[in-house]
């Protein structure tokens, strides 16, 4: 994170004696990124976080992806995926995946059980509802338009204040506002379309007694295998009196990204919010659009040779894809290989257009996604043909 933050109790000088009340100390903990030579939190423990008294194989059922094959722009429909578990981690429905990151959707409506995972950062954006997420830093809320980002190994559960809906990218790696709006010692830029006033995160400790807590853990197996293990810890995790450091979860909401806008159509950079291991995200928000006299303000047809696109439809009206059948909740994947742009008739619809009412996710991954069955269960099989339909 950019900013350094202090939360309770802590010592004048880290790593020396800091007691409790009965006279024991208290157990450090230093989280940090890049083997201590990047971002790190040092957080202060009643009790041991290394005591565990049990740790079994977990295995939950998620089959293996297949390929985009035969290649093709696809639409998927997430309010129409089938029930599960009604939780927002276990209740995870995964779509698409490569080796740098998985994006899912979740509906939840009861708390999750407690879970870290230790293969990289999780970008969780709210879709719609609201709910509280307990982690080792302290709780914090989230709601309609707000992206979380979880740092890698984090304990943290999620307690659905009402039906919660959720998009979430699972990285290999960490995920961080992009370098381009950061000064060299982190601090956000004069440009960068959010700063630090609009960043959110827990601000009190989090105490919760307790004894032999499960903790569920996604982490590294052989080569790209994901395996999962359940920790029983002899205490529960949520003992920390005290952190501080530039690594903690934080929140960012959608609504308050400032576009960027020109008097001709900007490329997607301009709408960049986070980057991540081959992969950034960006946002399409409410705005002003293309002011020059001759502007069409819908994008051009575009091939991103390096890159899959994946958009997340969740608000307003995304006037490109008018006539193509997305709607609330859609995904559409536009995949390398394939040149894609706006439905026919959107770019003659926009001109004279000064502003869009749309809310979009985008995900663009520089290796190609495979397809995971929930996906495909959901899936508008006419979409690829939408563009070969007379203007709507």
């Amino acid at each position: 994170m950019p900013f350094y933050r202090s939360v309770g109790q802590i010592p004048d000088k880290r790593h020396t004696q800091f007691r409790q009340d009965d006279g024991s100390l208290y157990s450090e903990e230093l989280m940090g990124q890049e083997g201590f030579s990047s971002d790190s939190s040092l957080l202060y423990h009643r009790f041991r976080p290394t005591a565990i008294s049990s740790s079994t194989e977990h295995r939950p059922e998620k089959p293996e992806p297949v390929a985009n094959h035969p290649l093709k722009p696809r639409h998927f429909r997430t309010h129409k995926l089938n029930g599960g578990p009604d939780d927002a981690i276990f209740g995870r429905n995964h779509l698409l995946s490569n080796a740098d990151c998985r994006i899912s959707y979740a509906v939840a409506t009861k708390p999750s059980p407690l879970y870290r995972n230790a293969i990289g950062d999780e970008c969780i954006y709210v879709e719609s509802g609201s709910a509280t997420v307990e982690t080792s830093f302290g709780a914090i809320d989230i709601a309609q338009g707000d992206y979380l980002i979880m740092p890698m190994s984090t304990i943290y559960r999620v307690i659905p204040k009402e039906e919660l809906r959720t998009l979430v990218v699972e990285s290999t790696g960490h995920i961080t506002p992009p370098k381009r709006y950061l000064s060299v010692r982190g601090q956000f830029l004069e440009h960068s379309p959010y700063c630090e006033r609009d960043l959110r995160s827990p601000s009190e400790p989090l105490l919760v007694e307790g004894e032999d807590v499960d903790v569920y853990v996604q982490h590294r197996g052989r080569g790209s295998a994901t395996l999962w293990t359940k920790f029983t810890y002899a205490h529960h995790p949520f003992d920390v009196v005290g952190w501080d450091g530039c690594l903690y979860p934080w929140v960012f909401s959608i609504h308050d990204f400032e576009p960027i806008t020109g008097r001709i159509h900007q490329p997607p950079p301009a709408h960049q919010v986070f980057q991540g291991p081959n992969f950034v995200i960006c946002n399409f928000v409410p705005r002003k659009v293309d002011y020059h006299p001759d502007a069409i303000p819908v994008p051009y047809n575009h091939h991103n040779v390096d890159s899959d696109e994946v958009m997340f439809y969740c608000g307003g009206n995304y006037e490109a894809r008018r006539g193509s059948g997305i709607e609330q909740g859609s995904i559409s994947l536009h995949p390398s290989g394939f040149t894609h742009g706006p439905q026919p008739g959107a770019p003659e619809r926009s001109i004279g257009a000064d502003y869009f009412d749309e809310l979009a996710v985008m995900v663009d991954t520089f290796r190609p996604l495979e397809l995971c069955e929930p996906a495909l269960d959901v899936e508008d099989t006419n979409y690829a043909w939408t563009w070969n339909r007379d203007p709507a």
